[in-house]
């Protein structure tokens, strides 16, 4: 992972990350001639894939920087959360911006190499931008607000697939 723009973690997505490495390096690698064997449902993903999560996790790790949330950093860049208004239209859109892995999330994601990406890219809160996309004039966008991304919330899923069971009649 080379990139001159750190990516900003929380504390605890660090620790989530560095959980996730020592329980990838733990699992045994299992040698095999045929890479289209099946390895069964108990030994988790194959050597290959573990392998490029566990590359992944390290180079995250490495060029991350990790802060406690201070607002008086919270600019625009990969792995924040970020709240924009499109000033024409008034209309409010909340984005992650340049962040893999944020698979089954509700939340867009857009690339830093995205038109809006390269626009909102080190802006902080209050900011304006103007955010141009091909044959069109530019649009005014501004900034509202700015978080580190904390991962998809583990209540999230299972407060929406929470269904009410009908009630037994009374004499049953």
């Amino acid at each position: 992972m080379t990139s001159c723009t750190p990516v900003y973690i929380t504390p605890q997505h660090r620790r989530r990350l560095q959980d996730e490495l020592t329980a990838l390096r733990a699992q045994r690698s299992i040698e095999v001639p045929d890479d289209a064997m099946d390895y069964g449902g108990s030994s988790g993903v194959r050597p290959a894939a573990r392998q490029a999560r566990i590359r992944e996790i390290e180079d995250l790790l490495a060029t991350a920087a990790v802060r406690d949330d201070p607002a008086s950093e919270r600019t625009a860049g990969p792995g924040m959360v970020l709240t924009i208004r499109y000033d024409a239209t008034g209309e409010t859109e909340t984005l992650l911006l340049g962040r893999r892995g944020a698979e089954g999330t509700d939340i867009d994601v857009y690339s830093m190499a995205s038109p809006l990406g390269r626009c909102i890219a080190g802006a902080r809160p209050g900011e304006q931008r103007i955010y141009a996309i091909p044959h069109d004039t530019g649009r005014l966008v501004t900034l509202l607000k700015a978080a580190p991304y904390h991962g998809p919330s583990r209540n999230h899923r299972a407060r929406n697939d929470c269904r009410r069971r009908p009630l037994a009649p009374a004499g049953a």
